[in-house]
């Protein structure tokens, strides 16, 4: 993360006590995310978070506190174990400090040298100020979907973003 000179800045892996930082985040950033009501924030989370039983997600800390999370959601048939899709989030509190492409950055590590995949996959909402930050990681755009979410304001297009790993699986 950039802030300079300081290492109270940590990435390890997440745990179960990291739900309440990432339900509190995903309902205060809920327009960037296909979720809606409180029940739905509170399913994305704990079905999100539940892939640390897997090695799967990653925390991001500032003084030993979370500030975001990037989670590997992990295909669970042999067919589709190649690739994934990536979720992450960054604390309201600390967006534009370095979090989120620290998380993308050590995400992709995790996704490429452990789990192996050939590519990995991140879904976005047109408008959201992390399309710049995936880009910069090597995510191209492979489609554009019109009018997959309705917001107050009007709808949003979804966006998938690929990076290609290299053909490194071998199933």
């Amino acid at each position: 993360m950039n802030r300079a000179e300081e290492t109270d800045d940590d990435m390890r892996y997440s745990n179960q006590k990291d739900y309440l930082f990432l339900h509190k985040w995903l309902g205060e950033c809920r327009k960037w995310y296909p979720v809606s009501s409180d029940k739905d924030v509170e399913a994305m989370a704990k079905n999100w978070l539940g892939f640390y039983r897997y090695g799967a997600s990653l925390t991001a800390t500032y003084k030993n506190q979370p500030v975001g999370v990037a989670t590997l959601f992990l295909m669970p048939c042999r067919k589709a174990v190649h690739h994934c899709l990536v979720y992450f989030i960054v604390d309201p509190n600390h967006a534009g400090k370095g979090v989120g492409t620290s998380l993308i950055k050590n995400i992709n590590h995790l996704g490429k040298n452990y789990f192996r995949f050939e590519w990995m996959n991140i879904e976005i909402f047109a408008g959201c100020p992390a399309i710049s930050l995936i880009e910069k990681a090597g995510y191209k755009e492979v489609f554009k979907q019109e009018k997959f979410v309705k917001e107050k304001e009007g709808y949003l297009a979804r966006y998938l973003y690929q990076r290609n790993c290299g053909k490194r699986y071998k199933g």
